[in-house]
C-alpha cells in the first residue's frame, strides 16, 4: 500500500516542529568530515527521528534510508528516503532556501515524493502520476518548460567547487552555452526545475537522500532526471535534471566529453 499526500504532509509537518523553531537561531553546528566541512545540527537528527517515528508506527514493514540515523530494511520493497535538512549549509547561513526531502522508492525506484520549505511555506510533492505546488498563493498542477535549446536554458548547481578533475571542464563548457547560470539553492533548484521557472540542474558528489524525493518531482511534472551516463539517478553521484528531452540530450553530450 502506498502513503497518501495527507501522510507525507505530516511527516513534513513533524519535521518542521523540529527545523523551523531552529532556523536563524545561531544553532550550534558539528562538522562531519574530519578533512572538510560537513556540517550537521540538532535541527538535522530532531527531524529526521520525527519522520521515522511516523513511518515505523503507520508501514513497519518499510525501510529507511535517511543522511542521519542508522539505515533499516534497504532489502525491501518500499524504501523511504529522508534528508531532513537539504542544504544544511543554507539553514546555519540563514538563507531559506534549505528543504526537507522524503521520497519513496518502489522496488529502487524514486515514485513519490515531497520538498517542503518550512520558512516560505512552499512544498512540492509528486503523487506518482503528477506534481504540485502548494504555498502562499494557492495549489495547482505543476510543468516544466521547454526553452528549446540550451543556449536558450537557465541553469543551477550548488556549487562550482563540487566538480573535480576533469568534470569542472565538462561543467564550463555547459555553463559558457546557456543563457544564465545561477549557483546556490541546493534541493530548491530542482523545485523551481519543476514548476517551470529554470531548465536545467547539474550537480556531482551527490547521496541517494539528496535526490529521492526531488526525482519523481521532476519526472512526474514532465522533466528528464538522469545520471551523467543517461541512467537511473537514485544511486546519486553524477546527475542532471532538465525541463525538456531535447536540453537534457544536448547538455548529456556534452558532459560525455
Amino acid at each position: 500500500m502506498f502513503p497518501d499526500r495527507a501522510f507525507f504532509y505530516r511527516l513534513a509537518d513533524a519535521a518542521k516542529a523540529e527545523t523551523l523553531p531552529r532556523f536563524r537561531t545561531g544553532l550550534d553546528v558539528v562538522n562531519k568530515q574530519e578533512l572538510g566541512f560537513d556540517p550537521v545540527t540538532e535541527g538535522d537528527r530532531a527531524a529526521e527521528a520525527a519522520i521515522r517515528r511516523l513511518i515505523v508506527d503507520h508501514f513497519p514493514d518499510d525501510g529507511i534510508l535517511g543522511e542521519e540515523h542508522d539505515d533499516i530494511g534497504l532489502d525491501r520493497d518500499h524504501i523511504w528516503v529522508i534528508d531532513p535538512i537539504d542544504g544544511t549549509r543554507a539553514f546555519i547561513s540563514g538563507v531559506p532556501v534549505w528543504g526537507t526531502l522524503i521520497g519513496l522508492q518502489d522496488k529502487g525506484r524514486s515514485v513519490m515524493g515531497l520538498m517542503d520549505q518550512p520558512f516560505t511555506g512552499e512544498r512540492y510533492f509528486a503523487d506518482g502520476t503528477s506534481s504540485w505546488y502548494a504555498g502562499p498563493d494557492g495549489e495547482r498542477q505543476i510543468h516544466t518548460r521547454d526553452c528549446g535549446t540550451l543556449s536558450n536554458a537557465i541553469m543551477f548547481t550548488t556549487s562550482p567547487h563540487m566538480f573535480v578533475g576533469d568534470d569542472i571542464n565538462r561543467y564550463r563548457v555547459i555553463e559558457d552555452r546557456v543563457r544564465l547560470f545561477r549557483y546556490g539553492i541546493d534541493c530548491y533548484a530542482y523545485a523551481l526545475l519543476a514548476a517551470g521557472h529554470i531548465d536545467l540542474v547539474i550537480e556531482t558528489g551527490l547521496k541517494p537522500y539528496d535526490v529521492g524525493a526531488l526525482i519523481p518531482i521532476v519526472e512526474q511534472a514532465g522533466g528528464i532526471f538522469t545520471n551523467w551516463e543517461g541512467g537511473r539517478p537514485e544511486a546519486g553521484g553524477r546527475v542532471i535534471a532538465a525541463g525538456s528531452a531535447a536540453v537534457h540530450r544536448e547538455a548529456l553530450d556534452l558532459l560525455a566529453g
